[in-house]
């Protein structure tokens, strides 16, 4: 399995900026949640003022202590009830705008993802793919749900605590600022290594992540070749790497909060000694001390909150990190539209000396060079290797060719809109893809078409009969994989599809290989009626099946090596001649 690189380096405020991008349209909201959370803040820091001063009534005996007592405790339970009113806005305003942040990167990323190239989705696997879209993504939710909210309420909170601290008594307030030192350095401290380690983590999530989805794809072969033990074993070495990528997580934060919990009792505990001494000696009254204390214990708990949210900070930044390292992979095909085809479209296909290799130094053609005339229906057979399928994937520009030129009507298909060029040309596979939806959503993908043309397709493909017999006919939701229907069935659904969306031009890449031949003349009779009218180009497996092609080209090493019909190329007795004599003692 392709190993992931892990990134290494400092944070850019690349990352931050582009994640402010995301939450500027949202920028109402979150100012809302910024004033609720001034205003909560602001009524946690009033009550040691209201503490102080019933305190001082109290032991001065001060007249009107009685008033000032009653005073106090309603103005208490006033700012208890804004303070919970408050922050109830600001946790809602705020989670709001997280959500749609994440929404709008999940369908930023998920685009991205569709828009990329074949080379581009070769080097992710499934497994990673969802991991930057579900895993990843969330923890960058965590950022803004969680650890934004929390980092700026303890920032507000440890700043007001200072004000009100050298309001109250100017020494004090200064041990309370020159104990933030030991704190910060020790954050410095650990940071790189905490970013490490989350790196580590997410890498091997992800591996995990790609192993499961290949190999639970591929459960069969496992189970057939009885591969149980060794796959098992595979994943176990896998799952013992993430364990330790997760314990090296948690050593780090194991270290880093005891340091921070050590370095807060012992400021705590300095600033309760100079504080009784400045009691003892009549410079600070009671009520004072009192209040001191708790503002000094709300300071010190933003900084413990601190050191457990900079764990989900990292891990978020992480997550961000390679979120946009996959959205900045630039990898896919240019969609230059710089004109388009003329109506209606013939359907003459040409390759003119088109080279192309998958990995450089390796070509796969060669200077291949013909042309399909409009309805002509062209075989294309060679050993494996010879690029048969290559073909067809650069006909649809799921790859660009190296060199020379491919054209549709006379036009380079590089100058033809992505969209337009798809729609003209299209492939019906060995393996059909339905999507786990309704047998009209798989037809139609989306193309608005009347019920009448879509039973007209059904009809015309042989598959209007056992779908009209199925429970709920054309609403009938097929499972994953489309398993509740038969490969017969889901071929025949692949020809509706095809002439419900009317290519004039098919690709076949052995579209009957896997049919059973109780249900392959229903099939074949659908096929006829697909390519009527239609240029096609059949990748052919089974040289019995294409015989009656109007010109067969034969590969080898990526060149037309022998054309011509079935019975000339039987005549020369040169390759095709060989493979069909083997495919027929086989």
């Amino acid at each position: 399995m392709e190993q992931e690189i892990i990134s290494e380096g400092g944070y850019k405020p690349e990352i931050l900026r582009r994640l402010a991008s995301y939450a500027f349209p949202h920028t109402a909201i979150i100012a809302c949640a910024f004033a609720a959370m001034l205003i909560s803040t602001a009524c946690e820091l009033l009550v040691p003022a209201l503490l102080k001063e019933a305190i001082d009534a109290v032991v001065t005996g001060a007249p009107g202590a009685e008033a000032l007592i009653t005073r106090s405790c309603a103005l208490f339970l006033a700012l208890l009830a804004g303070e919970m009113i408050f922050a109830f806005l600001e946790t809602y305003l705020i989670s709001l705008a997280g959500q749609k942040v994440m929404k709008s990167l999940r369908l930023d990323l998920f685009r991205h993802i569709l828009s990329r190239s074949l080379a581009f989705i070769g080097e992710h696997p499934a497994g990673r793919l969802v991991t930057r879209i579900t895993n990843d993504v969330e923890t960058i939710n965590e950022l803004f749900t969680s650890v934004i909210t929390s980092l700026l309420k303890d920032i507000f909170i440890m700043g007001g605590v200072i004000i009100v601290l050298f309001a109250l008594d100017t020494r004090l307030g200064l041990i309370t600022v020159l104990s933030l030192p030991p704190v910060l350095v020790c954050t410095l401290i650990f940071r790189v290594r905490a970013r490490d380690a989350f790196r580590r983590v997410r890498h091997w999530v992800s591996q995990a992540n790609s192993f499961f989805a290949e190999h639970i794809a591929g459960i069969k072969i496992i189970q057939i070749f009885t591969r149980e033990e060794r796959t098992s074993g595979e994943y176990g070495e896998i799952n013992k790497t993430l364990m330790n990528a997760n314990l090296g997580e948690m050593y780090v934060f194991a270290t880093f909060r005891p340091i921070i919990d050590f370095l807060a009792a012992l400021s705590l505990g300095v600033i309760i000694y100079f504080g009784a001494l400045q009691n003892l000696s009549g410079e600070l009254s009671l009520g004072t001390f009192v209040a001191f204390i708790n503002l000094i214990r709300k300071f010190y708990q933003p900084v413990m909150d601190i050191s457990e949210k900079y764990t989900l900070l990292q891990s978020a930044l992480v997550g961000a990190e390679r979120v946009f390292q996959m959205m900045d992979d630039g990898r896919r095909i240019p969609d230059a539209g710089r004109g388009s085809l003329e109506r209606p479209v013939r359907g003459e296909v040409g390759f003119h000396n088109v080279s192309f290799a998958y990995k450089p130094g390796e070509l796969v053609l060669r200077e291949l060079s013909f042309t399909a005339r409009p309805g002509e229906a062209i075989a294309i057979v060679g050993y494996t290797g010879a690029g048969k399928t290559t073909i067809a994937s650069l006909l649809t520009r799921l790859w660009d060719i190296d060199s020379g030129a491919i054209t549709l009507d006379g036009k380079d298909i590089r100058d033809i809109p992505l969209a337009q060029l798809r729609s003209c040309i299209q492939p019906i596979q060995q393996e059909v893809t339905l999507f786990s939806q309704t047998i009209r959503e798989n037809i139609t993908l989306g193309l608005d078409i009347s019920e009448e043309a879509l039973v007209r397709a059904a009809t015309l493909a042989q598959a209007h009969g056992f779908i009209s017999a199925l429970p709920r006919g054309y609403d009938t939701v097929l499972q994953e994989g489309a398993v509740n229907l038969s490969s017969g069935q889901r071929q025949l659904i692949s020809f509706a599809r095809i002439l419900a969306h009317d290519p004039p031009v098919l690709i076949l890449d052995e579209a009957t290989s896997s049919i059973d031949t109780e249900t392959e003349k229903l099939v074949q009779k659908a096929l006829a009626t697909v390519l009527e009218g239609r240029t096609s180009l059949v990748i052919a497996h089974r040289l019995s099946t294409i015989r009656s092609a109007s010109r067969i080209l034969v590969l080898a090493e990526g060149r037309v090596i022998e054309e011509g019909t079935h019975e000339e190329l039987l005549a020369r007795e040169g390759t095709y001649s060989a493979l069909y004599r083997l495919q027929m003692q086989a």
